[in-house]
């Protein structure tokens, strides 16, 4: 399990804090099949595949386009959005598990060399070359915040989701 440091620096706390959850997502979503990559929990429809898919995308999203301004990569670059803005949820039942897993893992490797390279170049303070509607861009340790905020909020559907597939619960990772 990733360590985070109980008083690191900011960065060590804030990518250590990152990391661990990614390993929460990983082991609540590593192991299982089709069905239960696709399993929902009461009027939810999360699946576990459609949070694989989304964080992939919001990885993507996050280091490629707003810290690095560039445009989407496959497969982001070839869907319509506009008309369907939750593809990455509806579409994930459509990957078999390795697809899924494989292409959240790629986009997590992805980040995290742009994230190394951002702060070995600037630190936590350079801001993002994407600027919003306000004129605003944001700095890497806002997006970095955000992504963590993203992945705790997401981790507790990936909970309550695996543990009506097999019973799996706990907070960390064995080992």
């Amino acid at each position: 399990m990733p360590h985070v440091p109980v008083a690191g620096d900011e960065t060590a706390t804030l990518l250590g804090a990152l990391e661990r959850e990614r390993a929460i997502l990983a082991w609540k979503c590593g192991g299982l099949d089709a069905a239960g990559l696709q399993a929902t929990v009461g009027a939810s429809s999360i699946t576990l595949g459609g949070l694989l898919k989304h964080l992939a995308a919001v990885e993507d999203d996050h280091f490629s386009r707003k810290l690095l301004g560039r445009e989407p990569g496959p497969p982001w670059d070839t869907v319509d959005w506009d008309a369907d803005p939750d593809w990455e949820w509806h579409s994930a039942a459509e990957d078999t598990p390795e697809q899924l897993m494989a292409l959240w893992q790629d986009a997590v490797a992805r980040s995290r060399s742009l994230v190394a390279s951002a702060l070995a170049d600037g630190g936590l303070e350079q801001l993002g070359r994407y600027t919003s509607s306000r004129g605003e861009s944001p700095s890497l340790r806002r997006l970095l915040i955000d992504l963590i905020e993203e992945y705790a909020r997401h981790a507790g559907h990936a909970d309550l989701i695996r543990e009506s597939v097999d019973g799996l619960v706990g907070e960390d990772p064995p080992g």
